[in-house]
């Protein structure tokens, strides 16, 4: 893959290598400016190539699952497993795809193109998936720790001494990691390897943001997740609506005596097994087909804006993470 396009950003605001750099506590944060940040993430919606690229691996992902449900149904299990296997590969790779072009645009720099997002996506989504399996392994030391201590906690004697100052540091333990997996691993390690991170560097920049930037990050975090609820329930306020129009004209129209929630039930995400077929007269199965197919294509366009509202959103949490840890220093990765 060429240089120009897929290399890590160096230039100031951001730190050397991807992103790997560690945060250093201390300064203050521009809480307006990161709110401002995540609420331009609904720019995302005008993104064209992101948003085909979205709708394109969710398609594909949810057809190849569709067709593994069907195959596991008439007792074809290994070729359901790998039917399966197809689709996660379609939207794992396809969503980093997205991401790329994302990216790019909360860079400010001209997205690349289409085929390029796809290739550097098969050459670096890998990096996302070790970068998460290492903070699972933290993870599950802590557990194991936590473990350890409530069974020295069994002891007599000692134990009830013991298990006094455990409670709260299995409370708090659990709480920061549960914090930490929600507003920082989980979201925040697509954007620090489509910034150009390894797998290692992923996992001290997120350790780093972890350590230093929890509060900023969950914060952030939860102002997002509130932006695209509110993509998300207008996206189907609209979709409701339109939907309810369209049936009861299709209805009247068409002259079919059918309920109209029949024609809306693939604007949901439904197909023709989710219909009563006795609900259904001879003279309108080839509409109400025909109704949800249409209706799925809608539930996708539906399902792609606010994914691509918080695919911007994670880009431009972590780039605004890694501005503050421009400004009040940093310790090499």
């Amino acid at each position: 893959m060429s240089e120009s396009r897929f290399s890590p950003v160096v230039s100031p605001p951001f730190p050397p290598e991807g992103g790997a750099a560690m945060v250093r506590h201390g300064g203050g944060f521009d809480w307006w400016q990161a709110l401002a940040r995540v609420l331009s993430s609904i720019d995302a919606v005008r993104e064209g190539r992101a948003l085909y690229v979205l709708l394109s691996a969710l398609s594909g992902g949810g057809l190849a699952l569709a067709t593994a449900r069907a195959s596991l149904a008439r007792g074809e299990t290994s070729w359901a497993v790998f039917q399966a296997a197809v689709g996660l590969f379609i939207a794992f790779y396809g969503s980093n795809a997205a991401g790329l072009l994302m990216m790019d645009r909360a860079l400010g720099r001209p997205p690349r193109d289409v085929f390029d997002a796809l290739e550097d996506a098969l050459g670096i989504a890998h990096r996302v998936l070790v970068a998460l399996a290492g903070m699972v392994l933290v993870a599950a030391a802590l557990a194991g720790g936590l473990l350890g201590l409530l069974w020295l906690s069994g002891l007599p004697k000692l134990g009830p001494w013991l298990f006094a100052g455990v409670v709260p540091l299995t409370v708090g333990v659990v709480g920061v990691v549960a914090v930490a997996g929600a507003a920082v691993a989980g979201p925040l390690t697509g954007p620090s390897v489509w910034l150009g991170a390894s797998s290692w560097q992923s996992f001290r920049t997120l350790l780093g943001l972890i350590r230093h930037q929890l509060l900023q990050a969950a914060v952030m975090a939860v102002a997002l997740s509130g932006l695209t609820g509110l993509v998300g329930a207008g996206t189907s306020l609209v979709v409701m609506l339109g939907g309810r129009v369209m049936a009861e004209a299709s209805v009247w129209m068409l002259g079919i005596d059918l309920p109209p929630e029949v024609l809306m039930v693939g604007l949901f995400g439904g197909g023709l097994q989710s219909i009563n077929a006795a609900a259904v007269p001879k003279e309108a199965v080839a509409h109400t087909a025909a109704a949800a197919i249409g209706g799925g294509v809608v539930f996708a366009v539906a399902l792609v804006l606010p994914t691509a509202v918080y695919l911007r959103g994670v880009c431009e949490v972590y780039l605004t993470l890694l501005r503050n840890e421009q400004r009040h220093g940093r310790s090499g990765a």
